[in-house]
């Protein structure tokens, strides 16, 4: 490398102007030129140049011919020596033009190429005297004409909104958003392969429903206009899963989207991505060992070790991990035993005096599970199964046999964060079918998220279902713990914002 080879500190200087831009496309489009190529045949990625010829020494050239392409980022011109910087994926790698090599021509047209121009170049590879690993080309082709200027400076954008609102700028100049993306799809491929190596199968399910139903939540209504009826986004798949398992399919799951017309915060979305899984034969703890072993696998897929630290707080995901009753945490937070011995004018002098707020309608059920959320799920930041929600809040879960106000559920809460909420599913249709008509009375009463009554889903349970476990776990909030990102939008490609102004 000569003294004038380019540092990273000199990368992304002020481009030109979208004007001279366009200007530069009419002129080649004057000549004959495509800027707008529709194919270049690449020969190696600029991570397999760096795999291959990472240890040339200082000086030293490879006799092979390489074509490799990517996005300008980075550019000097000397006059008869030429750098350009291309940024393939999260690899970055140096053209060493020369204009002896490249001839005037063809070197002059390499000149005018503008910072985020997409190119093809064909030559060999060599490592400089300097140390750095480059491509010395013989053709360089220009494959697609950027008009806009990329972010001046060259550590990226920093508007957080305009991040968000333009990722696809946001994925080319910050590289540790390509990398947190690039972690999201190991996680979700290792999940999948996990579910398939104990016997689980990928199911899809419908994604608008006559019936919102397989949790509480606000759904978003749409009409379907040659039915003449109105649908609803999946708020969850639990209730046609569990149909597969009425069928004969014993281990089935699926990623799916699902839908939630509620607020948007660091932690929710509109629309989200979560996995859900229902076993034959099984219950709760078989969901627990099953919940553990994901989280595990995917962890070591991206980190490789069982300890991280999640925003400031050091997580260690090494199994087992604890399993605690709601009862027994929320007696030790509120400082006396909580049950449902107590009465309900008790349970609500004790939401008023922690600052639950607390509606008419709700019975001790609802406020055990309110008291708990206020006092002891934000203060759990090592991984802990929270057990025996009650029965009011767990509609499609099975009664605890020893005290039918709990079910047999959990939820993981990690960094006082659910990431994931399962339990022995309830298979007894005529039990359903009451907890259903107690939904339509919240419903009746003014709860706009209690569930719909599905009449075809207690069909099927009629029919016989078998004894199961089922599980739910937010896709976007496991890739945020395993990433160290603080926000939700940090972990989804395209989150949703109000209208660009």
């Amino acid at each position: 490398m000569t003294d004038g080879e380019l540092t990273s500190s000199e990368r992304l200087p002020v481009d030109d102007p979208i004007e001279v831009r366009r200007a530069k496309l009419d002129a080649l489009r004057d000549v004959g030129e495509q800027p707008y190529k529709d194919r270049f045949d690449r020969t190696h990625t600029a991570a397999a140049v760096v795999e291959s010829w990472g240890s040339l020494e200082p000086g030293e050239d490879a006799a092979e011919t390489v074509a490799v392409a990517g996005r300008v980022i980075a550019k000097r011109d000397q006059g008869k020596i030429m750098f350009l910087v291309i940024r393939d994926g999260v690899t970055d790698l140096q053209l060493f033009c020369r204009v002896n090599i490249l001839g005037a021509d063809a070197y002059a047209s390499a000149a005018d190429l503008d910072l985020g121009d997409w190119i093809g170049a064909t030559g060999t590879v060599s490592r400089t005297r300097r140390g750095e690993l480059s491509v010395v080309p013989t053709h360089v082709v220009l494959l697609s004409k950027s008009l806009r200027p990329l972010p001046e400076k060259f550590h990226g954008l920093t508007d957080v909104e305009t991040r968000y609102r333009q990722r696809y700028v946001d994925l080319i100049v910050n590289l540790d958003v390509r990398r947190t993306f690039d972690a999201r799809f190991r996680i979700v491929s290792a999940i999948r392969r996990f579910m398939e190596s104990r016997g689980f199968i990928e199911v899809e399910t419908p994604m608008l429903h006559p019936i919102p139903g397989g949790a509480t939540a606000r759904p978003f209504v749409t009409h379907h206009n040659a039915l003449d009826m109105d649908l609803y986004l999946r708020i969850a798949p639990e209730l046609y899963l569990k149909r597969l398992l009425v069928g004969g399919f014993d281990r089935v799951f699926e990623i799916n989207r699902s839908f939630r017309n509620e607020g948007i915060s660091v932690r929710h979305n509109p629309e989200f991505t979560m996995l859900e899984a229902y076993e034959a034969f099984t219950n709760i703890d078989g969901m627990m060992d099953l919940t553990e072993g994901m989280v595990v696998a995917a962890a070591k897929e991206v980190l490789g070790t069982l300890e991280l630290e999640y925003q400031g707080a050091a997580i260690d995901l090494t199994p087992p991990w604890p399993r605690r009753t709601m009862l027994e945490l929320t007696s030790e937070a509120a400082g006396e035993a909580i049950s449902f011995d107590l009465t309900d004018a008790h349970l609500r002098r004790l939401a008023d005096h922690h600052g639950v707020t607390h509606d008419p309608a709700w019975g001790k059920g609802k406020l055990i599970t309110e008291l708990y959320e206020k006092l002891v799920e934000g203060s759990l930041v090592q991984p802990t199964f929270v057990t025996e929600y009650p029965l009011e809040t767990s509609p499609l879960a099975r009664k605890k046999p020893s005290d039918p106000q709990l079910t047999e559920r959990f939820e993981l809460i990690v960094c006082g964060r659910e990431l994931a909420n399962a339990f022995s599913e309830l298979v007894d249709p005529v039990d359903q079918r009451e907890r259903f008509a107690e939904q339509m009375k919240a419903k009746g009463a003014g709860d706009d998220e209690a569930m719909g009554y599905d009449e075809d889903y207690l069909r099927a349970m009629e029919y016989g279902m078998p004894p199961a476990g089922g599980m739910g776990i937010g896709i976007d909030r496991l890739v945020m713990l395993l990433t160290d990102s603080a926000s939700i939008r940090d972990v989804l490609l395209f989150p949703h914002l109000r209208p660009e102004a």
